[in-house]
């Protein structure tokens, strides 16, 4: 088959780019519920018919290349099904609920501000996810902030560092998930990895909300009474609860592949629910058994009588992981076309030739990433494109998969909360009320994260390579 142009090459890639532009603009954050799969599936269509025209390339060849990215991709598909599973058993029994009351038991107004960010960090570590984070404990957090006189964009930002910080090291976020299968690196060894550099990001950015906390003067002591309250009359808290963790942790070090942990750990959190929580079990479902399921596989919405912890509470288990099940599938419909042409070839050959050297390598990624954010407006395209686009160049340049499993998180997965358009500022500004802009500037750990990659490039700072 002959070689495709890089003009022609970039036909898919700009039309992919300018309607999933407007479907931003015509959905918002609603974006990923349909409208980017129907445009990544439009694509591929535009796509193939203009490699069967010009190229001659047949669909057979088109579906080889896209199973070929289905096998590599499948146990991320499992992965994610599993944290929704988690996540909702884990909500339900208390676990998570008992960890969050632990937490506020030590929030004093002179470590708010940095307490806000190390509790939304590991809330979405738990979690896995920065917009439940922000959606629920978040909205607390900073109207807590504000009852004692501290700045909003101060607050918002220390919440969403933190909860961009759980997120990107959490084994149960789809994002880390993404990354970790598009590279073809396993999912402990990307996050170990990436604690290389997001140590010393975390730590500067405790730093720096530390002395904000005791710079900036403070009105009276709030009464978070109300919160744990709620939490209390809801569930039955206890210690106890906290030992599926500790389990699931030693199941981790075990390395035990990561799909059968988190869905053990799973049936465990459902397990605890029919023991801990026999009340919420009859609210979920008639039968402990059916509440135990239920919980695990699809919707529960648990009544607590306080607003902000009844979004918290809210879980959707594993039918909640099906739009991005849906969107990753498209994905590879499209990648698969493009991997067939010889299209993704000729683009990332071209981007090859800003790639000399480690840091070139690493800013070019950087970038790009960064650049799929603004113009496809998700940060989940933002991800898996660069991951397959780069994965084979890294390899020929002998870099470790992970190198580029953990540029793509420090940057991808990030910046997307920073650019306005983009699917999960959209979300987060609404949720909290406060303007992408104005936040943007307290956003440490959003902003310092790339450019740490940058200076650990430039120097040299454990940049992983190949033996063989």
């Amino acid at each position: 088959m002959k070689k495709p142009t890089l003009f022609v090459s970039l036909i898919p890639v700009i039309l992919l780019v300018v309607i999933i532009f407007t479907c931003v603009r015509l959905f918002g954050d609603e974006v990923t519920a349909g409208p980017s799969q129907f445009t990544l599936l439009l694509v591929t269509i535009i796509a193939f018919a203009i490699a069967r025209l010009k190229y001659r390339l047949t669909w057979e060849k088109a579906e080889e290349a896209m199973i070929s990215h289905l096998k590599n991709t499948y146990p991320s598909i499992l992965i994610l099904i599993a944290i929704g599973a988690l996540t909702g058993s884990w909500m339900s029994s208390g676990i998570i609920p008992s960890m969050i009351f632990y937490g506020l038991k030590i929030i004093h107004p002179v470590i708010f501000l940095p307490l806000c960010f190390v509790i939304s960090g590991i809330i979405s570590l738990v979690t896995g996810s920065s917009w439940s984070t922000v959606g629920t404990f978040g909205v607390a957090l900073l109207g807590a902030g504000q009852m004692i006189g501290l700045p909003t964009p101060w607050l918002a930002g220390a919440v969403i560092s933190g909860a961009y910080f759980g997120d990107k090291m959490s084994p149960l976020s789809d994002t880390t998930n993404l990354a970790s299968s598009f590279c073809g690196v396993p999912l402990f060894t990307h996050i170990k990895y990436m604690l290389v550099n997001t140590v010393p990001v975390f730590l500067i950015c405790l730093v720096i909300y530390s002395i904000a906390g005791f710079r900036i003067p403070t009105q009276n002591t709030i009464d978070v009474q109300v919160q744990l309250d709620a939490l209390q009359n809801t569930f039955n808290i206890s210690g106890w609860l906290l030992l599926i963790p500790l389990i699931t942790i030693v199941l981790v070090i075990k390395k035990v592949p990561p799909f059968i942990t988190l869905f053990l750990s799973a049936i465990a959190g459902a397990l605890a629910a029919v023991f801990f929580q026999p009340q919420i079990c009859e609210e979920i479902a008639s039968g402990r058994l059916a509440a135990a399921i239920t919980m695990i596989s699809t919707h529960v919405n648990i009544e607590t009588g306080n607003e902000i912890l009844n979004n918290l509470t809210s879980t959707k288990g594993m039918a909640g992981m099906m739009n991005t099940v849906w969107l990753i599938l498209c994905v590879i419909g499209f990648a698969g076309v493009m991997t067939a042409s010889g299209m993704i070839n000729v683009i990332t050959a071209n981007l090859l030739k800003l790639m000399r050297n480690t840091f070139t390598t690493i800013a070019s990624t950087l970038g790009t990433c960064v650049f799929f954010n603004m113009t496809l407006g998700d940060q989940y395209m933002a991800i898996i494109l660069p991951g397959s686009m780069f994965s084979e160049s890294y390899k020929k340049q002998k870099f470790a998969p992970e190198l580029l499993s953990r540029t793509i998180e420090e940057s991808a997965t990030v910046t997307s909360v920073l650019i306005p358009w983009n699917t999960c500022a959209v979300a987060q500004s609404t949720v909290l009320n406060v303007a992408t802009m104005t936040y943007l500037p307290y956003c440490f750990f959003n902003l310092i994260t790339p450019f740490f990659s940058l200076f650990a490039a430039a120097i040299g700072y454990k940049i992983r390579k190949l033996t063989n």
